[in-house]
C-alpha cells in the first residue's frame, strides 16, 4: 500500500510517500480502506517531537480517518466488513491507502455524511463536546462563547451548541470567518481582533455561562470578566503563559477547567460517540471541510493546519 512516512523527528517537509506493508491486525483491532484522513495540530507535534509528544519510527502521520472496514478481528462483534466508520486514536496512521483501528475507537460513520466530513470527527467533534457538556456541562438556554469559533473544534462546539439550544455567540478573526459563522447559524458573531470585542459582555447581566476558550494565553484574562454569576471557561487551546486575576473568578463564584482528549477513557468516548450519531445522520451536524489534499501533499497540509485563520477542516481524501 501507499502511506506517508517520516524517518525520524523533522519538519513537514521531510513526509514522503512510500511502498509501505499493509498493517495486520490484532485481537480487538480493524483493518480500514481510508477515504479520508483527518489532519489536526496534534499530528504536526507527534511529527516534530514537540509539546511532549513522541512517536515510534518509521511514523504515518495521523489519528483521525473514515472509510470502510476491510477485515475484522474475530473477537470484535460490533462491526462487519464493509461498515463505513470514523474512528480516531489509529494505530498505524491515518495517512495511508489502509489502517488498523481499535474497534473500541471507531464508530459508525452515516450515509449522509461522506468520508471527508468523516475524516473532520474523530478529533474536533469528540473535544467539542467534551468540552461543551463533560467539563463545563453546558446546558440548553445557557449562553456560551466560542472564542475562536472557525477552526476545526470551534464550528464543532459552535454546531454541538446549537443542537443543544444554547445561545451561541462565536468570534472570528476576519471578514471571511465572520460570514462562516453566520452560515453555521451562530446567534452572534464578533470579531476577537477587536481589543474591546468582550468588553460588552464584560458584566454579571450579559455574561457568559460557558466559554470555550482555543487561545488561553492571550485571552483568559479577559474571559473572567466575561463570565455570568457560576460561569466555566473550558480550556482547549494554548500556547503559553497568562497573569489572571483570581478575583474576577471569586467575585463570579465561577471555575476554569481543562479540556485534553487524551484524558477521555474508552467508556466516555463511545458515549460521546452514540450521541454524535442521531445528530450527524439528521444533519444537525455537518463537518466543514475547507480543503483537501492528496497523500504527497500532507507536508503542505501540515504545514497549513497551523496556520492561523482556519475556516474549517484539512483532510486527506483518497477515495475514488
Amino acid at each position: 500500500m501507499k502511506a506517508v512516512q517520516i524517518q525520524d523527528y523533522g519538519p513537514a517537509s521531510d513526509l514522503a510517500v512510500v511502498e509501505a506493508q499493509k498493517p495486520v491486525i490484532a485481537a480487538g483491532q480493524l483493518l480500514v480502506e481510508i477515504g479520508a484522513a483527518g489532519i489536526n495540530p496534534v499530528d504536526t507535534y507527534i511529527r516534530s517531537g514537540t509539546n511532549n509528544y513522541q512517536a515510534s519510527f518509521p511514523h504515518t502521520p495521523g489519528n483521525d480517518g473514515a472509510g470502510t472496514v476491510v477485515e475484522v478481528a474475530d473477537d470484535v462483534t460490533e462491526f462487519k466488513v464493509g461498515d463505513r466508520i470514523y474512528f480516531s486514536r489509529c494505530l498505524s496512521g491515518s495517512s495511508a491507502e489502509f489502517a488498523s483501528c481499535l474497534a473500541e475507537k471507531a464508530f459508525p460513520l452515516p450515509d449522509n455524511i461522506s468520508f471527508e466530513q468523516g475524516a473532520c470527527l474523530g478529533v474536533p467533534y469528540t473535544t467539542a463536546h467534551r468540552a461543551l457538556f463533560g467539563r463545563a456541562h453546558a446546558q440548553a438556554g445557557q449562553k456560551v462563547l466560542i472564542h475562536g469559533g472557525t477552526g476545526a473544534v470551534g464550528i464543532a462546539a459552535v454546531q454541538l451548541a446549537l443542537a443543544a439550544g444554547l445561545e451561541v455567540v462565536a468570534s472570528a478573526g476576519s471578514e471571511a470567518g465572520e460570514a462562516l459563522l453566520k452560515e453555521q447559524g451562530a446567534h452572534h458573531v464578533i470579531n476577537h481582533k477587536d481589543a474591546d470585542h468582550l468588553v460588552p459582555f464584560q458584566n454579571l447581566e450579559n455574561g457568559f455561562d460557558v466559554i470555550i476558550e482555543m487561545l488561553a494565553d492571550q485571552n483568559l484574562d479577559q474571559d473572567l470578566k466575561a463570565l455570568a454569576h457560576g460561569g466555566c471557561v473550558a480550556v482547549i487551546g494554548n500556547r503559553g503563559t497568562v497573569e489572571i486575576n483570581p478575583r474576577d473568578l471569586m467575585a463570579r463564584d465561577a471555575a476554569v477547567v481543562g479540556v485534553a482528549l487524551a484524558n477521555v477513557k474508552t467508556p466516555a468516548l463511545k458515549q460521546i460517540g452514540q450521541s454524535l450519531y442521531p445528530l450527524l445522520s439528521s444533519g444537525l451536524l455537518t463537518p466543514v471541510v475547507r480543503k483537501t489534499y492528496s497523500l504527497d501533499e500532507l507536508g503542505l497540509a501540515h504545514e497549513d493546519v497551523l496556520k492561523a485563520g482556519a475556516l474549517g477542516n484539512l483532510v486527506v481524501t483518497l477515495a475514488n
